[in-house]
């Protein structure tokens, strides 16, 4: 991502783990802010799996204008640097609208590229990425990870064993560069592109476990198993990146027979509250996080119109 020169362009940021009522809050802050909502969360690019990634249905994105969800094919991958960009151009366009941008979602390295900035990694060599590659699809991405925990150990803790796409991605900077992926984003940040609060919902574990299990039943009963079916007669490679998202790499094993049904089920929850513990540990440690409850959506609308009148007056 290019670098900015101008002054960061003020934006609303509302994170928080998967499931914690994101959609809904965001919805209220349009209505009364007159805002536009732009997607911060890494599954959510992808097209083919608007119910696996909890995507806003039809019925919520015709409230307000969404931008930035299900553009991307399985078979194309996205980095945050590709993301920030792409965000920074919506936010621009919706303050020329005269709008309010509302950034959503649950990644929070895309935040930290927003707010931030992003590290300055030089260019690795393309064959010790193919290497890489190949070595997942021949030793499995926890080997990896593993080797990921020996060099970065502080990276190694924030992502999943079989996120191949992220144990890739660090471990190339690691062995090209000599320096750990971590070392890069706390010694070499450009400027970050946009200013703002980064509203964060307090949902714990223990509040999301009953709320996460009813939403992955609620979405094997509306046809998630038929969404992943139709992405595999297009995509049927697991290492498309894609598929590396919760949810999509359980039905995938399942439809490919390597999982029964009920292990799909069980892995999938297990994995999903794996992942909002890593979410929740990765936003406490953010001291800009505003936290607020979860399930007042009221409470989220006062603090964003707190900051946004501040920013808009004269």
């Amino acid at each position: 991502m290019s670098e900015t020169t101008s002054a960061p362009l003020p934006v609303i940021c509302l994170a928080g783990p998967t499931g914690s009522g994101k959609t809904a809050a965001a919805l209220a802050m349009a209505r009364v802010l007159d805002g536009e909502v732009v997607n911060a969360d890494s599954r959510q690019v992808y097209a083919d799996f608007p119910l696996i990634t909890a995507q806003p249905s039809p019925e919520e994105r015709a409230c307000c204008p969404h931008h930035l969800y299900g553009f991307l094919p399985t078979e194309n991958k996205i980095s945050a640097g590709r993301w920030a960009e792409a965000a920074t151009n919506q936010v621009r366009d919706i303050l020329a609208r005269g709008k309010t941008p509302l950034l959503v979602g649950g990644t929070g390295l895309y935040f930290q590229a927003l707010l931030r900035g992003m590290a300055q990694i030089p260019p690795v060599d393309q064959q010790l990425t193919a290497q890489l590659t190949a070595r997942v699809e021949a030793e499995g991405a926890p080997r990896l990870h593993a080797e990921l925990r020996a060099c970065d150990p502080a990276y190694a803790a924030k992502i999943h064993p079989n996120d191949r796409q992220r144990i890739i991605r660090a471990l190339e900077v690691c062995q090209s560069t000599g320096r750990p992926f971590t070392w890069w984003h706390s010694n070499s940040m450009s400027t970050p592109p946009c200013a703002g609060p980064l509203l964060t919902l307090n949902a714990t574990l223990e509040w999301l476990e009953p709320r996460l299990a009813r939403r992955l039943d609620l979405m094997l009963e509306h046809g998630a198993l038929d969404e992943a079916r139709a992405a595999m007669r297009l995509y049927a490679d697991p290492a498309a990146p894609g598929w590396s998202g919760i949810g999509c790499a359980e039905a995938l094993a399942h439809l490919q027979g390597r999982l029964s049904l009920h292990d799909c089920r069980q892995q999938w929850l297990h994995n999903t509250r794996a992942y909002a513990k890593r979410q929740l540990t990765w936003f406490r440690a953010r001291p800009e996080a505003v936290w607020l409850p979860p399930d007042k959506p009221l409470a989220v609308v006062e603090a964003a119109q707190r900051f946004w009148q501040s920013v808009r007056q004269p």
